[in-house]
């Protein structure tokens, strides 16, 4: 399958996921804010087509509740072990609640 540029709205997702610091995340609605964006939907389906991973670091994102909503287009499996691991490998560990501890969150 042949690749396609992304978005300019793709564009402005990953450059403003780009800034989240390791060790952090923020959610799919901080980051909606952040680019003056109404729709945390249309920020979580540009990161399900990410294709810088891991250079845009959308295992940073993370639901507003702070559990960690979908990784690679997948809610559960594999691919949520991997973001789970991957968070963990950058010190972010999950609560007893399956939730980001609010210190490892990052405002814009």
């Amino acid at each position: 399958m042949k690749s396609r540029e992304p978005t300019e709205f793709e564009q402005r997702v990953y450059a403003a996921t780009r800034r989240i610091p390791k060790g952090c995340v923020t959610t799919y609605k901080k980051l909606a804010r952040e680019i003056g964006c109404g729709s945390n939907q249309a920020v979580g389906q540009a990161l399900k087509r990410n294709p810088f991973a891991p250079e845009v670091p959308c295992h940073r994102v993370v639901k507003t509740d702070r559990t960690l909503g979908g990784f690679h287009g997948q809610t559960q499996g594999k691919e949520i072990t991997r973001k789970t691991r991957m968070l963990r490998e950058e010190g972010v560990v999950l609560d007893g609640a399956g939730r980001v501890p609010t210190e490892h969150v990052f405002a814009y």
